[in-house]
This record gives structure tokens, C-alpha cells and sequence, in this order.
């Protein structure tokens, strides 16, 4: 095993997303435009083995975690072929995969043979005209089966991610601990962050994780389980009465910037140390010209020393990235 990463700030960084695609099958309106969408053409993607070596590298500088995203991950051809390879890696502890659940259906039972560990699936309205408004897809009822399917694949606990949005989906708090009450997955409340591609993210839609607990806990009394930061960025909390838990990440009012310990590897190769970079490093063009190994993991420990701060929204001097969540990676 080589040197941890450490950042300037003095972080250890251990876990790696790798988003395996720009594309979905989605259209979230906090997420992607409706139409004119550019999508990376396919030679400027990562090739499985390409993504293979790269995440070895990364594990031997003391990744422990790898997270596979989007877009939507489960688009990629053949994905439970690059499971497989990442999931033999010497050292690493955890794979896992945020997706929108669509593929579930057909895809969670390969996955698991394949050697995924862990699920995120994305689900931010359990109202099937509201799913559709916000989605642009009519895709509710395979999303829940392919929850259903992955939960008897054997993924448990299933995380299911929802973006709270003030008038739109905040009404839909109390169903969706009612949710977490009646099935076996942990709903965990994500603060809306200002990485929608129409840039239409604004105040007034904010709805601070504060908020979003005391009026859960209001109908259904909540007991915290673990803080944030212990070690997610999730603050989790039980129902008093033993039915369930839910969990608040709130990225925006309480930023976990200082034990941020976390680095992005997007589709085109270019590593982001930070979800609002403004800034990235070029993995492939070095990868693609012969650079070998030392090569790659000098690039890799620099950028990582030179890890940002923290994200600094709602402070002056903000600059908002000029990528999207979907170029990015969830």
C-alpha cells in the first residue's frame, strides 16, 4: 500500500466516485435540461479497463471506497462486466452505485453476483404525477420494483435519496417516513444544491435539513442514531417507536466541507476533487499517451494536496461550476 492521500487541509481521502456516463434516461429538472442536452462523444469516455487501472491506482494510494455514478450508471453497456473487475481489486473495501433504479428490474441480480456491496437509488417523489414533473419520465412504478428486485438480491440496507425542494416535494416529507416505516430502506434527505443545468436553483426553493426534521419529527418523534461525519456525511435518526430511520444531509446550511474525504473521477477522465471545482485534472490524455504508473499517481497526489477548502455556497465569491450534476456525477 502506498501513502494515504492527504489534502493541505490535512484530510485523508478514501473514497472515489467514478461516473461511469454523462447519459440518462432521466430528465430531473434540478439536474438536466429537457432538450439540447451535449452528450461526451464515446471516445472521450473512459473504457472499463481504463477506469479498471485508474481505480487500482487509486486504491493503492489508500482509496477504500468506490462509488459508481452518472448520469445514470446502470445505462452503460455491460456494466456488470466493470463490477466485476473493480470488485477483485486487492484492498478495496467497499463498491457501491447511485442510480435512478430504472435498470433495477433487470440489472440488480448481475450486479450483485458481480460483486457490488451497496445501493443509492435516487427517488425524490413517491407521487406519481409529481415523479413525472420532476423526472420528465412516467417511470414511478419500475423504479419501486426495481427496488423490490434489488432488495431480494440481497442489497440491504438500500439507501433511497431524495432532493428536498420547498413547494414542490416538501409536502411529501411525512410520506416519506411513512416510507421508511413500512420498507426495509433508509431514506436520507438531501438539501437542494445549486448544480441544475437551467441554473434555476434559488433561495426560495431551499429547504434546510433543520426544517426537514422538525417537521418529520413532529408526526413520527425521531431519536439521532450518529452524527454527521461518523463516519457519513448523513446525520442519521431512528423513529422513537423502532419502525425505520431516516437520515438529513444537509449539504448547504452545514457543510461537511472540513472532513470532506472524498475526490471525483468523471466519465471524460478528468479527476474533481470537489463537487464545485472549478478546476480539474486530466487523468486520461497522460493515461491514453503512455504515462505509466508513477506517473499517474504523481498527477493523482497533486491535485489531491491541492484540494479545495470547502464549496462556499451562500458566501461571497461563489462561482458556480460549469458543469452540471450529470457531467459531474451524483
Amino acid at each position: 500500500m502506498y501513502t494515504q492521500l492527504i489534502d493541505s487541509h490535512g484530510r485523508h481521502i478514501i473514497k472515489l466516485r467514478i461516473s461511469v456516463t454523462d447519459r440518462c434516461n432521466f430528465r430531473c429538472v434540478y439536474c438536466m435540461p429537457e432538450e439540447d442536452m451535449a452528450f461526451l462523444p464515446k471516445p472521450e469516455i473512459l473504457t472499463f479497463e481504463e477506469i479498471e487501472r485508474l481505480a487500482r491506482i487509486f486504491v493503492g494510494l489508500g482509496i477504500q471506497k468506490i462509488r459508481l455514478t452518472g448520469g445514470e450508471p446502470l445505462v452503460r453497456r455491460d456494466l456488470p462486466r466493470l463490477v466485476d473487475q473493480l470488485s477483485g481489486i486487492p484492498g478495496l473495501r467497499d463498491l457501491s452505485m447511485t442510480t435512478n433504479g430504472i435498470g433495477l428490474v433487470e440489472l440488480a441480480h448481475p450486479l450483485r453476483k458481480a460483486g457490488l456491496d451497496r445501493l443509492n437509488v435516487s427517488l425524490d417523489s413517491l407521487n406519481p404525477e409529481k415523479f413525472m414533473q420532476l423526472t420528465r419520465r412516467d417511470m414511478l412504478q419500475k423504479v419501486l420494483d426495481g427496488l423490490q428486485v434489488a432488495f431480494d438480491a440481497g442489497f440491504s440496507p438500500i439507501r433511497i435519496n431524495v432532493v428536498a425542494m420547498r413547494g414542490f416535494t416538501d409536502d411529501e416529507l411525512v410520506d416519506f417516513a411513512q416510507f421508511a416505516r413500512q420498507h426495509p430502506y433508509r431514506i436520507r434527505f438531501i438539501e437542494f444544491m445549486p448544480l441544475d443545468a437551467d441554473h434555476n436553483w434559488e433561495d426560495s426553493k431551499y429547504l434546510p435539513g433543520k426544517e426537514i426534521l422538525e417537521r418529520i419529527d413532529t408526526v413520527y418523534p425521531l431519536e439521532i442514531v450518529e452524527p454527521k461525519g461518523a463516519p457519513e456525511p448523513a446525520t442519521r435518526y431512528r423513529f422513537k417507536d423502532g419502525l425505520g430511520e431516516i437520515g438529513i444531509i444537509p449539504t448547504v446550511s452545514e457543510p461537511f466541507c472540513d472532513s470532506c474525504n472524498r475526490i471525483r473521477l468523471i466519465a471524460d477522465g478528468h479527476l474533481r476533487t470537489c463537487l464545485f471545482a472549478t478546476r480539474e485534472t486530466d487523468l486520461k490524455t497522460p493515461l491514453r499517451n503512455g504515462a505509466n504508473d508513477d506517473e499517474l499517481r504523481r498527477l493523482i497526489r497533486e491535485a489531491v494536496h491541492n484540494k479545495e477548502q470547502g464549496h462556499m455556497i451562500n458566501q461571497v465569491g461563489f462561482i458556480r461550476p460549469n458543469r452540471s450534476m450529470s457531467q459531474i456525477g451524483g
